[in-house]
Formats: structure tokens, C-alpha cells, sequence
């Protein structure tokens, strides 16, 4: 009996909806427990794959009988030889198709709300590595703000709704993922913005996002207000979006607050982390909508699946911005921090242009969970 194949499209869908799912992670323990698929009504069974080469016999009491198993793998070998056991032993299985591998890349565009002049805004929800991208529409126009590298579904998302791609932005330089802000500027002829203090090292052109620099797509404006160097730089910018929206960045999350340490000045930066956070977006208004680059964690999402929170609200509940101590806020984001993100040191190099590493080396430098936040 051939095994269900089960799309991360679906998968996601099941993680927005709340839905129950029974999971059999069949890789190895370590990577299991670095980084697995979350979800709020979800079960885990991890048993590594080499375990189950003889047969599902041993675990077959710790699985449920009467509803849909899905095995998840590294890359979806095993998990179909483990799924077609289960189907054998008269359990309903399916696999996760590419395994691990398509669930770190698989992007769900998310309408986060509609613009004064009748345009969009579209939250694109990297689901399995946390990380959030964004598409303005407006009157024909779109501009696309830290976009991952997996950049067709940009290219045609905008085909879809009618649009041209005439401005791409990064907050910052990343450290975390590839950027394909470039690779979509030199597809689209667009613009490709970036913070000049991030960007010394760049092996390329790009536009320089300065104070007061507003561009403006279709009818709406994007107001950049360089908030210098909380979430991984000294150049992390934030955006207003038609006086409503503010995308933080790597600089606030919804949940957490960014890092300062990714190139190795966590000590000099951290004044400017909390000058950001805590004179800098004060002095913006409490309704602006916060839209972060990344999540930590899957309670982080609304119910329709996007990540956002009014500034008011975090101002008052997220942690990170309720540290009266400056010294214990200093020791908060320079000591105890999570482990740093896979390859990130090849990663940045890439987005400077510096190396150009091949798709299947790009994906494995990305494999992993978010690492950008501190809470």
C-alpha cells in the first residue's frame, strides 16, 4: 500500500487552523530536539529511522490508530520505507513530502491588511525557520521587503495579483538566511535598497536607505527611519508603512527582542539596542502595527496564521521592553544567549556577495530553527 504524500502547504494549513496531527519524526535524536515542525495541537513521537529498519513492531503502542500519521524525515527516503510499514501494519500514514528540507523552505503569503489608497500588505510566512518577508501593493506597484532567497514565489505572487516589483529592501544584512532581495532586483529590474552602515563590505551596487529617504509605491509611502543597530547590525532599519505598519526588523519581536551579537559587538551595540527600544520607538504611536522579520515560537502567530502585534500592546507585554535596569538589560542580551544560527558567519558573506555557495550548499547552510531573538 503506497503511503499519502503530504505537501508542507497542508502541513501549514494544519499549524494556522489549529489542527490535531500525530507526527513520527524518524531522524536522529539530536536533530529532533535542535528543530522539529510545531505546531499547537500537535504530537511528537521521535524514533530515529535506523531503529525501524527491521520493522514498526516496537513502537506500534505509542502510535494512535484511527487517525492520519505523518513521518517526517531529513529529506523523505526514509520516511516513506517508515510510512509504508505503518500502512502494512494497518495504521493511515503519510510522509512529509522533501521531508525536513521543504518544510524550511515552504512560504505561505499571509494579507496582513488593505492600504488607504486600496492596496495590500502581504506577510509571507516562512513557517518552518521562522522568518517573515513582506510585499506592498499599491497601484500597480509592489515593493518587497526582506525576502527570502526562495524568490519565485515573490515573482510570481506579484504576477498573481497584478503587479510590478519596482523596490526590494532589506532591514538589514542577515545572518541568519540568504537574502534574495538582489537575485530579485536583477530579475525585476527593481530597485535593491540596503542600510549603507551594513553594507561596507558589499561586493555590489545597491541604493543606500538613509533618514528621510521615503519611497513611495504606487499611492503609498514607505517612510525608512534608520533605528541604527539592535537586531544583528549597526545598520538594522525600520520601516513605516502608510503610517500604520512598522516593520521592526530583526530589532523587536513579537514575543522577544533581537540579538546584538551576530558580528561579534554585542558589547558595543547593546546602548544602541536599548536606545531603539526603549526612547526611539516610544516616541512612535502605540497603533502602529508591529511586524517583525521573524517569530520565536508558534503561539507568536494569529489566529489567520500572520504575526503582529500592535506596538501599544508590546510596549506594555513583551519582556524585552520592560527591563528598568540598564545593567540587567545589558547582561540580558550579551550572556545566556541561545546558540548562534547554523553557518551564519558563510551567510553573511553570501549577502555581501562575497562567496556564492550552490543551491544544495545555501540549503544546508539555512537548515535549522530561528536564532535571532533574546528573550
Amino acid at each position: 500500500m503506497n503511503s499519502r504524500p503530504i505537501t508542507a502547504a497542508e502541513i501549514t494549513k494544519k499549524v494556522f487552523n489549529k489542527e490535531k496531527l500525530f507526527i513520527l519524526d524518524v531522524r536522529n535524536e539530536d536533530a529532533y530536539s535542535d528543530w522539529k515542525i510545531e505546531g499547537s495541537n500537535f504530537t511528537h513521537v521521535n524514533v530515529p529511522y535506523f531503529e525501524l529498519i527491521d520493522g514498526v513492531e516496537e513502537i506500534i503502542d505509542r502510535l494512535p490508530k484511527g487517525e492520519e500519521i505523518l513521518v517526517v524525515c531529513a529529506k523523505e527516503g526514509a520516511s516513506i520505507m517508515v510510512a509504508d510499514m505503518l500502512n502494512e501494519a494497518g495504521f493511515q500514514a503519510g510522509f512529509l513530502i522533501g521531508g525536513m528540507k521543504t518544510w524550511s523552505e515552504h512560504l505561505e503569503p499571509v494579507k496582513v491588511g488593505d492600504l488607504e489608497d486600496g492596496g495590500e500588505l502581504y506577510q509571507f510566512v516562512r513557517i518552518g525557520k521562522g522568518c517573515l518577508s513582506y510585499m506592498v501593493v499599491s497601484n500597480g506597484e509592489a515593493a518587497i521587503i526582506d525576502a527570502t532567497r526562495m524568490t519565485d514565489i515573490y515573482v510570481d505572487f506579484a504576477k498573481s495579483v497584478g503587479v510590478e516589483i519596482k523596490h526590494v529592501f532589506d532591514t538589514h544584512l542577515h545572518a541568519d538566511h540568504i537574502s534574495g532581495g538582489r537575485k530579485i532586483a536583477q530579475l525585476t529590474g527593481a530597485t535593491y535598497w540596503l542600510p549603507p552602515k551594513d553594507a561596507g563590505e558589499v561586493v555590489f551596487e545597491y541604493s543606500p536607505l538613509e533618514d528621510g529617504n521615503d519611497v513611495t509605491i504606487g499611492k503609498t509611502k514607505i517612510n525608512i527611519q534608520p533605528l541604527y543597530s539592535p537586531g544583528h547590525t549597526i545598520g538594522s532599519t525600520s520601516f513605516v508603512v502608510d503610517e500604520k505598519y512598522l516593520l521592526t526588523g530583526d530589532i523587536l519581536f513579537i514575543d522577544s527582542i533581537g540579538r546584538p551579537d551576530l558580528a561579534g559587538l554585542a558589547a558595543d551595540w547593546v546602548g544602541d539596542l536599548r536606545e531603539t527600544l526603549y526612547n526611539r520607538y516610544r516616541q512612535l504611536s502605540n497603533q502602529l502595527v508591529v511586524l517583525p522579520a521573524h517569530f520565536m515560537i508558534i503561539d507568536e502567530l494569529n489566529d489567520d496564521g500572520s504575526v503582529s502585534r500592535e506596538l501599544g500592546a508590546l510596549i506594555k507585554e513583551n519582556h524585552g521592553l520592560n527591563i528598568e535596569d540598564e545593567d540587567t538589560f545589558r547582561k540580558m542580551v550579551t550572556e545566556n544567549l541561545p546558540p548562534q544560527p547554523n553557518s551564519y558567519q558563510e551567510i553573511r558573506e553570501t549577502n555581501m556577495g562575497k562567496i556564492s555557495p550552490d543551491n544544495d550548499k545555501q540549503r544546508e547552510m539555512e537548515i535549522g530553527p530561528n536564532r535571532c531573538a533574546v528573550r
